[in-house]
């Protein structure tokens, strides 16, 4: 796997790393806050990472591309757990309990 040459950070941090690292540190909620959806912040993040992003797209090779892949497997496969969770939740707060010995006298 190629290394990124980025000058503010370690010359040889995989992409990965980097890219993690610069999505922690990004002030998403900042973001959705002011009232932007997802697609677009994502879009802020790239747009201001754009020569970082550049200088690892040089050198993507195969191997680069496979861990990508899996990236966004695992990643589709963390928004179905939100999601379920999500749903739980919901279904939970519907729930209505009835407390039968109140009605007896």
């Amino acid at each position: 796997m190629k290394k990124i040459i980025n000058k503010k950070h370690n010359k040889n941090e995989p992409w990965f790393k980097w890219l993690t690292r610069e999505l922690n540190s990004y002030e998403a909620f900042q973001h959705f806050e002011s009232g932007k959806n997802p697609r677009d912040v994502a879009e802020d993040f790239i747009s201001s990472n754009e020569i970082a992003i550049s200088e690892v797209f040089e050198s993507f090779d195969e191997e680069d591309k496979d861990t990508l892949d899996q990236f966004l497997k695992l990643t589709e496969c963390e928004m179905h757990v939100f999601r379920i969770l999500e749903k739980q939740i919901e279904s939970r707060e519907k729930i209505r309990f009835v407390d039968f010995k109140k009605g007896k006298k």
